[in-house]
């Protein structure tokens, strides 16, 4: 998927995810939204895990009537009814209505099938030739072929997708008014979906949310066709970018540990691990961190938040916290997390996907290195053209050889 040039493309050239720099972690600061909104950042890990816990501090109150912009292009993220924007007994009962699809245990069901797909991907890399372009062929159609099937989605528009997809993350990239269209036809689609499903239920995440929906009360129509647009984006989205990203870590300055990936899928395992933890989804400039607002006054890190503020949980610094991980990745690549990782969050909203997620990338990953060793970048990192002006930043593409 890839996003259209505009005046929102950066005029200096971006450097690869895991070679950003991150906040020095301390204690809270003040600073400011780009829609000039004063926000709290929270940089350090432990402070961070009490942002995203603590119930003081909620989502729901960042849509509440007379609050603060948030951002100059209101997407996905900002829509008060989704299941990211409620808190308590509300968002319990939505979460639990597809909650159970994405287990530990449910993941493991779907591992043989997910190996088959990396497997299929990798015949069809390999026929090809080198050089070829491993985002096209690789780490895009993965996690869409994987988001399709659990959804019954067989034969999707890809180009659709991505046209959606990325209106729905839009940070700068497009206008409110083209956003709002794409959103309009995305919902369309998910009603449409919906209704299909209900005249013919079959064996595929919608028809069990919509099972698990008609016995729970208090579900509009609305809030399921929101749910099915989250879980098409948040799908294939989170993993795409990851994969993406780590594949220019590893061809290009963790090119070392690329055989060892290969080796056993215990290391693949503990090699996703860090990934997911050091390599950030997108730029803090575009989102300092996962926001939340107090509804009462709450000390953080030995400060007093007052009660209004909003507060952004910056993951990606909190992920680099020298306290609870001193070492770079070159040194701990395959080495167990010294404390929990916080890409997917933690607390109430912890990403519903993570297991698939990390699944995906481990299989990816380990079966990928298993078949081409060789593989290396076939152009300069300092050349590779991003995806801009999204809330996520992962490679348009990216040639490799072997």
């Amino acid at each position: 998927m890839s996003v259209e040039t505009g005046p929102a493309a950066s005029e200096t050239p971006l450097v690869p995810l895991h070679c950003l720099r991150h906040a020095e972690p301390g204690p809270p600061r003040l600073a400011a939204l780009p829609t000039g909104t004063p926000v709290w950042l929270v940089s350090r890990h432990a402070d961070v895990r009490q942002v995203l816990t603590d119930p003081r501090l909620n989502r729901s109150q960042l849509f509440a009537p007379g609050a603060p912009a948030l951002s100059l292009s209101p997407g996905i993220l900002d829509d008060p009814d989704v299941l990211l924007n409620l808190d308590g007994s509300e968002h319990q009962r939505l979460r639990r209505t597809v909650q159970r699809a994405f287990t530990p245990r449910a993941i493991a069901r779907w591992r043989p099938w997910v190996a088959s797909v990396v497997d299929g991907l990798i015949d069809e890399l390999i026929d090809q030739g080198s050089p070829a372009d491993i985002v096209a062929g690789y780490t895009r159609p993965l996690p869409v072929a994987v988001i399709s099937r659990l959804m019954g989605l067989d034969g999707l528009d890809l180009k659709r997708l991505g046209h959606w997809s990325d209106h729905a993350l839009s940070a700068t990239a497009y206008a409110p008014e083209a956003i709002g269209a794409a959103m309009g036809e995305f919902a369309q689609f998910a009603a449409g979906l919906i209704a299909e499903r209900r005249a013919e239920p079959g064996d595929d995440l919608v028809s069990g949310l919509l099972a698990a929906a008609a016995e729970t009360e208090g579900i509009t129509e609305p809030q399921l066709v929101s749910m099915v647009v989250g879980l098409v984006v948040a799908g294939h989205e989170t993993t795409m970018t990851t994969l993406g990203n780590a594949m220019v870590y590893l061809l290009g300055d963790g090119r070392e540990a690329w055989q060892r990936l290969g080796a056993d899928e215990a290391s693949a395992t503990a090699a996703a691990e860090q990934l997911l933890r050091a390599i950030p989804l997108g730029d803090t400039d575009v989102l300092p961190g996962l926001l939340r607002r107090a509804v009462e006054d709450v000390e953080i890190g030995g400060v007093t938040i007052p009660a209004g503020s909003v507060v952004a949980a910056d993951t990606a610094a909190a992920n680099h916290d020298p306290g609870h991980f001193p070492g770079g990745l070159a040194d701990d690549l395959f080495a167990p997390l010294s404390a929990p990782g916080l890409t997917f969050g933690a607390g109430p909203h912890h990403c519903l996907g993570a297991w698939l997620a990390r699944m995906e990338l481990e299989l990816a990953l380990h079966r990928l290195a298993r078949r081409l060793p060789g593989l290396r970048l076939a152009g300069a990192a300092d050349a590779i053209d991003w995806r801009e002006g999204l809330l996520t930043r992962s490679p348009v593409s990216l040639r490799v050889a072997w």
